[in-house]
């Protein structure tokens, strides 16, 4: 997912004593200086700093017309699949569940802007997943991390960060339209408002302070101050649920949904998003296994990660099996840090987040009546965060900055990812050429670019 927290170097800490059993054999327990308390205990860490997804999706996805309790079933399903897998296959303390970014871009560009219906948008999804499977088992891996440019890897992330904040903020009702400005604060009046803007406030503070569970605690604090606080049509911003605790229900609506024939029959109005996905969630594994390998000290001696196709694989394989359950891309999530700073090292982790995900599904009442001022502030730390790689580019290259700037700020300013990847895109083949160095274009770069003016063509005669 999105860079929750900065990769960290482990703490020095005493190896525990030898664990005995077929944990220890499955994981090798004593050969990682680990034990099976720790490994519980990192777990139920790295599932506080990742449970606010299990609110957040639903609220996002809910918006293309999906029932938003399946979405709450299919979201911890996903997430106990994906963290299960990663835990036998990878043995390695990486949680996986449903991508943020991924999950706007769905809602937001494929299905509402685009008039994709969500079942088509589900089947491209599962689509994407497959051709990651390939990837992942095959030498292009390597090609792909290698060829795309890294200006338009970071304006991409910073892009989909950025549109994350805006939609957070509009769906909350603190931006508002405009007839002049076109966008406005909403009302300081309006007691709707004024809660968002207290989480605007304090979410970050959470974070900063690094508070367990800052963004989960952040979104149930505002989600208990919205009882008492009035909403539209003289209803409270929080509702009250049905009931605290219930028997998990299975996704029935949204369980094999996918519509493959929509895929096929509108393949190239989808092949620039196939494109995203693909890369979307192909370069956050990259950057997270890094992250987490390292902060475990369980990099091989060469600087190899251990598992390293197992781990994509999985990634790959769990975003096939979530769009079947009725959610978007799913993808290891670099909060997983947080469970190695706790002592974490083996898959064991990742079965206990996957043990937590499958508590979480007993308490789905609650999940569902979490209102937008209460998920707004924590997607804007999301998004704020996935704006980080911004510090690794040297914005004085105008080969570096032109397309960034303009893949952000278009994609923001005309509310789609397309337009802002194709004109980040185009510039930055613009530009190599202009100053004499095609050779240095990646065919796959030129290859993007053509697919973009295709795109546009088909979309000006669609439209």
């Amino acid at each position: 997912m999105n860079e929750m927290t900065p990769p960290q170097a482990a703490s020095a800490e005493p190896a525990p004593r030898a664990a005995a059993g077929p944990l220890d054999r499955i994981f090798g327990l004593t050969e990682r200086g680990t034990s099976v308390g720790r490994e519980v205990m990192a777990g139920a860490t790295t599932f506080a700093a990742m449970a606010y997804i299990i609110a957040v999706n639903p609220a996002i996805m809910s918006n293309a017309g999906m029932d938003r309790a399946d979405l709450v079933s299919a979201t911890a399903l996903a997430a106990i699949f994906g963290s299960m897998m990663m835990g036998l296959w990878a043995n390695l303390p990486l949680a996986v569940a449903p991508a943020m970014g991924s999950n706007v871009i769905f809602t937001y560009v494929i299905v509402k802007q685009m008039g994709m219906p969500w079942q088509g948008a589900l089947a491209m999804v599962a689509f994407t997943g497959v051709l990651f499977l390939i990837l992942s088992l095959s030498k292009l891996r390597e090609k792909v991390a290698k060829d795309v440019p890294e200006a338009m890897k970071v304006g991409i992330q910073a892009a989909v960060g950025t549109l994350i904040v805006f939609i957070a903020l509009r769906g909350a009702g603190f931006v508002v339209q405009n007839p002049s400005t076109y966008i406005a604060m909403g009302s300081l009046r309006s007691p709707p408002v004024l809660l968002t803007l207290f989480g605007l406030l304090l979410t970050p503070v959470l974070v900063a302070r690094r508070v367990p569970a800052a963004l989960i605690l952040s979104i149930a604090l505002l989600t208990l101050i919205g009882f008492f606080v009035p909403g539209a049509n003289g209803k409270m911003v929080t509702s009250v649920p049905s009931a605290i605790m219930s028997w998990p229900r299975w996704p029935t609506s949204t369980f094999m949904a996918l519509d493959i024939g929509y895929l096929f029959s509108h393949f190239v109005v989808t092949l620039p998003l196939l494109f995203y996905f693909l890369c979307a969630e192909f370069f956050s594994t990259l950057g997270t296994l890094i992250g987490v390998t390292g902060a475990a000290n369980l990099r091989k001696p060469d600087g190899s990660i251990p598992n390293a196709t197992a781990a994509f694989a999985t990634d790959a394989t769990a975003s096939i099996v979530g769009p079947l359950l009725g959610t978007s891309v799913v993808t290891a999530y670099i909060e997983s840090i947080t469970g190695v700073q706790a002592g974490g090292r083996t898959g064991l982790t990742s079965l206990t987040v996957a043990g937590f995900f499958f508590l979480a599904l007993f308490f789905w009442p609650i999940f569902v009546i979490i209102p937008p001022q209460a998920t707004a502030p924590a997607l804007v730390l999301v998004g704020v965060l996935m704006m980080q790689g911004l510090a690794r580019i040297d914005m004085t290259d105008l080969v570096n900055a032109v397309p960034i700037v303009l893949t952000l700020l278009v994609t923001v300013l005309t509310n789609n990812l397309i337009n802002g990847m194709a004109l980040g895109t185009l510039s930055y083949i613009a530009l190599e050429v202009t100053l004499g160095r095609r050779a240095q274009i990646p065919a796959m770069v030129w290859g993007l670019g053509f697919v973009f003016i295709a795109y546009a063509i088909v979309i000006a005669q669609i439209f």
